[in-house]
This record gives C-alpha cells, structure tokens and sequence, in this order.
C-alpha cells in the first residue's frame, strides 16, 4: 500500500490551488481524525494512522476545482488519487461525503473515522455533530428530495457517532478539547515553507 506522507500531502495543496479555507478545513479535519485513531487506539481498535492521516487531509483534495466544475469532489479526488497510486487513500476520499455502508456489526474502519470527522468541522472548527449536520441542511437541502437524503444521512452519522464513542475515554462534546490548538501555526509554517521552496526552484 502506498500512502503519500504529510508532506506529500501539502505539496499537493500546492499543485491543486486548494483555498485557504478549504485547506484550513482539512487540517483540522485531520487532527479530529488522528484524535480519534490515537484514542481508539488505546483501547485497542487498530487502526492504519497513516492512511487516515492522509486521506483526512486530501479529502477535499479537488473541492476548489469543482466550484469551476461542478465536478463531484469526492468522486473526482478518488479518481485523482487513484491515477497518483493511491487507491487506498482514494477509496476514503471517494467516501469521506457518505458511506457505502452503515453497518453497526463491522469492526471501526479508517474511512469511518475519516467520514466522521468531516461530519465534526465546519469551515475550521470543532462542532457538534448537530451544528454541522444543521448546517449541510440549510445550505444543500433545498427541495424535498435533498432533505429527505440528509436527514437519512443525519441518522447514519448519529449512528456511526455512537458506535465511535462507545469505545472512546470521553464524550462527543468533549472532542473539541481533545484536539490540539497550536498544530495549525505548525502546519502553515510548513506549507509556506514549501511554497517558497517550489517558488525558489522555479525562480
């Protein structure tokens, strides 16, 4: 299996002209992510950190294109990263908007954690899953078919989100507390730092 590294990752940031906001929402996507692995962890649900690590941040990976588009980004960042040589990180990516399945008897998968912690992040920040899933609602649920597929959407997460926590030290309100603050300055200092190396380079 091939995973691209963190740095990797930002790189492509870079060479797909993702939006600060869309990048902003993908880091911290990522830490709520890695929260939730590394505490899944401890009670011994393994799980491939990199993988989510990845697929986290590359979720969005074709979110800026499509507004040209009006491509599918979860489809067309599957697609990408496939054609990259990374179908693993693609097969996340594709689902990371909905599931195939919402199956409570399975075992917690990558692509759950990552589905999830989409579901957790509006823009750049923590919320609870109400406030997140309100605002899906609002913003794409205009006719009554879209609705309808939401609120289905609603009630799986709600699932998925208790089947989580019923193996995690704390409750879904607490997560936001959970996730460290003071990574973001971290990760843009590299970010620019790539930026400026790619633009001495080409200079």
């Amino acid at each position: 299996m091939r995973i691209p590294s963190r740095r990797q990752c930002f790189e492509l940031f870079l060479e797909m002209r993702m939006l600060d906001h869309i990048v902003a929402h993908s880091l911290q996507v990522c830490r709520v992510a890695m929260v939730i692995a590394d505490r899944l962890a401890e009670r011994e649900v393994r799980l491939n950190r990199d993988l989510i690590q990845a697929s986290a941040l590359l979720h969005d990976i074709t979110k800026t294109r499509s507004f040209r588009t009006g491509e599918n980004h979860a489809q067309s960042g599957e697609g990408l990263l496939e054609q990259l040589g990374f179908p693993e990180v693609g097969y996340i990516v594709g689902r990371h908007v909905r599931l195939d399945t919402y199956n409570g008897a399975d075992p917690i998968a990558e692509v759950e954690v990552v589905n999830y912690a989409d579901k957790r992040v509006l823009h750049d920040r923590v919320v609870s899953l109400t406030e997140r899933m309100d605002y899906i609602m609002e913003r794409y649920g205009c006719e009554p078919p879209f609705r309808e597929r939401l609120q289905w959407l609603r009630e799986q997460t709600e699932r998925l989100e208790r089947r989580i926590f019923a193996r995690l030290p704390f409750v879904p309100e607490a997560l936001g507390n959970e996730v460290n603050a003071d990574a973001n300055a971290d990760d843009l200092a590299v970010l620019e730092e790539i930026r400026m190396t790619r633009f001495q380079t080409r200079g």
